[in-house]
């Protein structure tokens, strides 16, 4: 009788297991890691406030360098920054990218980077999340696509910055090209 019962629940739990198996599969979604779901380029345009322009700076110091090294260690800015989809900063914003980013070196340039892309247009509505290093000696520099919301819901990805322009320390353009690997 016990040899029944054993025979039976074996049965059962490699049933179970199988059936579990063929649900998963079926509901995975795949991801070609080659070839992203969504890509778009967008301009990061960066105006720190200098104390007289008030209407123009979309960004400011929260907290000044440590003096420790040449390289700005310690600074802290936060912004709310157009993005438009060409490097003309009069080009009407297609998002904004709201957050912030401090200086994490004392040897080179180096910045760290939080933020989120706010999209409220026709195109798209919802947030991406990005943040990582900007290793600002490289000609290029990947940043983590971390999430989003509405449109781009739970995304993951990578996000390439290039310097596009430099102005002294008032004004900077980076351009984003953003490749975007899970879309639901």
């Amino acid at each position: 009788m016990a040899l029944v019962v054993h025979k039976y629940s074996l049965f059962v739990l490699l049933t179970f297991l199988i059936l579990h198996s063929f649900s998963t599969f079926a509901h995975s979604k795949h991801t070609n890691e080659k070839k992203p779901c969504k890509r778009f380029v967008l301009y990061y345009h960066d105006i720190l406030f200098n104390g007289t322009n008030v209407a123009n700076a979309t960004s400011a110091t929260t907290a000044n360098g440590t003096m420790l090294g040449n390289f700005q260690l310690g600074k802290l800015v936060v912004f709310d920054d157009p993005m438009t989809k060409d490097n003309n900063l009069l080009s009407t914003p297609v998002a904004r990218a709201q957050g912030f980013y401090f200086y994490d070196m004392k040897t080179t340039y180096n910045a760290w980077f939080s933020y989120t892309l706010v999209f409220n247009s026709s195109e798209h509505k919802g947030t991406i999340n990005i943040m990582g290093a900007d290793i600002m000696d490289e000609e290029t520099r990947d940043l983590s696509v971390v999430g989003g919301t509405g449109a781009f819901f739970m995304t993951r990805g990578i996000c390439t910055l290039r310097t596009d322009a430099i102005e002294g320390v008032a004004y900077f353009r980076v351009e984003m090209d953003i490749k975007l690997y899970e879309c639901y």
